[in-house]
């Protein structure tokens, strides 16, 4: 009986091996923290420029922060590879984000969170985005509460997570 359950554990070990040896293109999810030094936004920038020449698809979401470098490198390598899931309406979004929003080909909005605080529609917006992606990237403080709920949230998903503190 032992045996049954090990079944899907080798089964999940082994799907999680073929994403990480996969070559081809992958869709990956990276978002973070909106409080991040310049110095750490330039890499995050590089990072997803980087990802994106490869021919991965990349998914993050609006506001500033992580999420602005990673739309900014995307913008940079393949504007047509980039994937932005707002929490809400583009409306609700920071004036210095919206300009940036307005040059993304595949932008989601969702103006029916418009009524939530902005903690719970981003947390709605985060699952979206997992449940889109076959990898997720995250840039979190040890007391960013949403983001690791969306890392455990992807763990339980079987996604692939790389997990980089500031703190």
């Amino acid at each position: 009986m032992s045996q049954s359950l090990d079944i899907p554990k080798v089964d999940d070990f082994l799907q999680e091996l073929a994403t990480i040896q996969q070559t081809g293109s992958k869709r990956i999810a990276l978002l973070g923290s909106r409080h991040v030094p310049i110095t750490h936004q330039n890499l995050i920038e590089m990072m997803s420029y980087a990802l994106v020449l490869e021919g991965n698809r990349l998914m993050t979401s609006g506001s500033t922060g992580t999420n602005f470098a990673a739309i900014r490198g995307a913008l940079r390598a393949d504007p047509s590879l980039l994937t932005v899931i707002l929490p809400q309406s583009l409306d609700r979004q920071p004036r210095e984000s919206r300009e940036q929003l307005e040059q993304v080909m595949h932008l989601v909005e969702n103006p029916e969170n418009d009524n939530l605080s902005l903690a719970e529609a981003s947390a709605l917006c985060n699952q979206e985005i997992i449940s889109r992606c076959q990898q997720l990237i995250c840039f979190a403080f040890h007391d960013s509460h949403t983001l690791l709920k969306t890392c455990q949230d992807a763990e339980e998903q079987r996604k692939i997570i790389t997990l980089f503190y500031f703190d």
